[in-house]
This record gives C-alpha cells, sequence and structure tokens, in this order.
C-alpha cells in the first residue's frame, strides 16, 4: 500500500515539472525581442543669415496680422512728377556775330595776315605773287578763285602805285568780299507765304555734326520767335533721337521720334503731319549720317524727301560740312547735291585749325551759299554767316 502511493506522489510530481516546462517554452516563443536602444542624434546648428554669425537664432518677438498697422486708404498716396525742364531762353542774333568776329579774329587771321605781309614788300616780284598764291591755296580757297584773286590784286596794286598799309587792307577786304560773295541770298529759308511749316532737312556724313546742328538751328529760330517741331529721323544712332529730343526740351521745341532702327521717311513724314497740326512755323528734320560713297544709303536719303513731299515741299535743304576737312568736303558736297538738291552749307568748326578759304571753295563748287557757320561747342555756337563779317575778321579790323 505504501509502494502504491509513492508511486502515485512521483506520477504528480513528474506531471507538474513536464507542465512548467511546456508552458515555460511557449512563453519564452511569444515574447518579441526588446527594442533596440536609440542612438542620440544632435541636431545641426542653424544656417547664419546675412550679416549673422554662425549661430543658434536668437527667439524674436512677432506680431500677429491683427497687431500690424496698415493703412486705412482715408489718405491718397501722392507720386512726385519729374520737374520740367527748364526753358532756356536763346541768344539773339546779334550777339552772335559779335562772337564770331572776336573767335575768327584770334584763330583765323593768319591768312590775312599773311596776305598784307606779302603785299606790303617793296618789290612785289613773281616770287612774291607765287607765295601769295601758295597762301590762298594752302587756305583751301583753290585753284582758280585763287588765280582770278591774285590777278585782280595784280592788277589793283599796279594801278595804285603807292601801297600804304591801310591801303593795302582796303584793297584786300574789297577782293575778299568780292571772292566770297556779297550778292548771295543767305537766308535759310523757313517762312514761306503759302503755307505752314515752313521745312528744312539737315543732311551730311557721319561725324560733321548733324544732329547737333539742327538742335543749334532750332535754337536760332526760337530766338527770333518762332515755333518749331523737330523730326528725329536719324534712326540708326543709338542716341541720335535723345540727344535732339533735349537739344528741343531747352527751348520747348516738339520732337517727334520713331522706334530705334524705324523708317526714316515715316518718322520725317509724321513729323512734317504733328507740325501742320500743331501750328508750328517751321519743322527740321535731322536725318542720319551717311558716307557719301554708300549708294544705298544715299538713295534712302532721297527716298526720305520724297516721302516728306507728298505733304509739301521742302523748302532748304541744309548740308553740313566739316571746316577741318579741307578739300575732301567738296567730293562730298558734290554727291550730296546730286541726291538730294543742296540749298544751303552749313559749315561746322570754323574755328581752331580751320581754314577760311573753304567757304570759297564750297560755294563754287555746288553753286550754293554758306548760310550758317558753327563757332565752338557752346549752344549758341551757330551763327548766319555774313561775309563783310567774315572778311573782317580773317584780316584784323
Amino acid at each position: 500500500m505504501d509502494i502504491v502511493i509513492l508511486a502515485v506522489i512521483i506520477a504528480v510530481v513528474v506531471l507538474g515539472a513536464l507542465s512548467g516546462l511546456i508552458v515555460g517554452s511557449r512563453r519564452k516563443k511569444q515574447l518579441p525581442p526588446p527594442p533596440p536602444a536609440a542612438p542620440d542624434i544632435t541636431a545641426p546648428p542653424a544656417e547664419p543669415h546675412v550679416g549673422d554669425e554662425a549661430e543658434t537664432p536668437r527667439e524674436e518677438p512677432r506680431r500677429t496680422i491683427e497687431e500690424v498697422d496698415l493703412p486705412d486708404g482715408s489718405a491718397p498716396v501722392v507720386i512726385e512728377e519729374p520737374p520740367a525742364p527748364e526753358i532756356e531762353i536763346p541768344e539773339p542774333t546779334a550777339g552772335r556775330l559779335v562772337r564770331l568776329r572776336t573767335r575768327l579774329s584770334r584763330s583765323q587771321n593768319a591768312l590775312g595776315k599773311g596776305l598784307l605781309t606779302l603785299l606790303s614788300r617793296e618789290h612785289l616780284d613773281e616770287d612774291t605773287w607765287e607765295e601769295i598764291e601758295d597762301t590762298l591755296i594752302t587756305a583751301d580757297v583753290g585753284v582758280q578763285p585763287t588765280q582770278e584773286l591774285v590777278e585782280r590784286l595784280r592788277e589793283r596794286v599796279r594801278v595804285l602805285g603807292t601801297r600804304t598799309p591801310e591801303e593795302l587792307r582796303t584793297l584786300l577786304r574789297e577782293e575778299l568780299v568780292t571772292l566770297v560773295g556779297r550778292d548771295m541770298d543767305r537766308a535759310v529759308k523757313t517762312e514761306p507765304e503759302d503755307r505752314k511749316p515752313g521745312i528744312v532737312m539737315v543732311v551730311g556724313v557721319n561725324g560733321t555734326g548733324k544732329t547737333t546742328t539742327t538742335g543749334k538751328l532750332a535754337r536760332v529760330l526760337v530766338a527770333d520767335g518762332q515755333s518749331v517741331v523737330l523730326g528725329a529721323a536719324d534712326t540708326f544712332r543709338a542716341a541720335a533721337a535723345d540727344q535732339l529730343q533735349t537739344w528741343g526740351e531747352r527751348v520747348g521745341a516738339y520732337t517727334v521720334r520713331g522706334p530705334e532702327g524705324g523708317d526714316p521717311a515715316s518718322v520725317a513724314f509724321d513729323a512734317v503731319k504733328e507740325g501742320k497740326e500743331m501750328g508750328a512755323n517751321v519743322v527740321l528734320i535731322d536725318t542720319a549720317g551717311r558716307l557719301h560713297t554708300k549708294t544705298g544709303l544715299m538713295d534712302e536719303l532721297g527716298k526720305v524727301k520724297r516721302v516728306v513731299e507728298k505733304q509739301a515741299p521742302v523748302d532748304e535743304v541744309l548740308l553740313v560740312l566739316d571746316a577741318t576737312t579741307g578739300q575732301n568736303g567738296l567730293v562730298q558736297a558734290r554727291v550730296f547735291s546730286e541726291v538730294v538738291d543742296i540749298t544751303g552749307i552749313v559749315l561746322t568748326k570754323l574755328d581752331g585749325t580751320a581754314k577760311g578759304g573753304i567757304v570759297v571753295a564750297v560755294q563754287r563748287e555746288l553753286g550754293v551759299p554758306v548760310k550758317l557757320i558753327g563757332l565752338g561747342e557752346g549752344p549758341d555756337d551757330l551763327a548766319p554767316f555774313e561775309p563783310e563779317a567774315f572778311v573782317d575778321a580773317l584780316i584784323g579790323e
């Protein structure tokens, strides 16, 4: 009996042990592995802003939209317009002629003084007369006019006999005035009798100062009481229209301009049309500088004139020549006169190293008068040409 009870107890213990092992193994399978420990990550430093050092941004107070003061719209926003350019009062013509004599007497009277010195010699032999011819030709008078002047001087000196300095000066003055031409009509035609406005085209090669001359001529006309419209038909040079408009604004002249690289004939046409509608006295048309050897450019200049004349005849075509170019300017003048029928000459840079004889040569070449001369870089350094004043400046008063 004792053996049976002992066997039962052992069986119970064995069963309990087996049950514990089974339950333990099941619990080990159901439990998930423990999660890995998260690494410590240090945040990177904030990027520095413009003007800040490389440090962590500081907390700054911020306002909400309700706290920001906004304009209530009661006060109108005032936009200031740029002030209008001040209108200048150009210098009258009389003052310009006085300055003409002063400047030319300082820089151009080498011709007159040289001739007077040669004529004052005790014996006027052939060598002396040849020196007189050389002096005139060097001054760009031209061969044919020089020969005519020397022949007349020789005859009058021979008849005069005695030659005091005053007599020689009077003699030389008379012959030079005759050579320059006192009977030519030198008025710039800007006031046609049957209509308004008068139309003036300004032409010439590159670099002679056409745009500047056009602006200065506007000042001359405004000083004479005329209203002016400017046509910026030089559409090829980038700054030409701006330059002309600046000249116009100084004296209250209106400028008609077109797009850069546009059709110059169209701009010229619109300028004349605008001049008519505004009742202006004169329309000045500034054309592009062109090489006289370029046939296509010269043909285009003729087109500009033809387009303008669909509205009204062109009263003046002024050719601007650089007086310092001498005889080369005559070649330019000849080609331009064949294309647009030149009616007058404007000689610029007629100071400093320029030679006064070009006045005679260019008039002989074209058969048209020098009407205006430029004396310098100032805004009022353009004056009507007067033969007597010019000759007096050359030989000294």
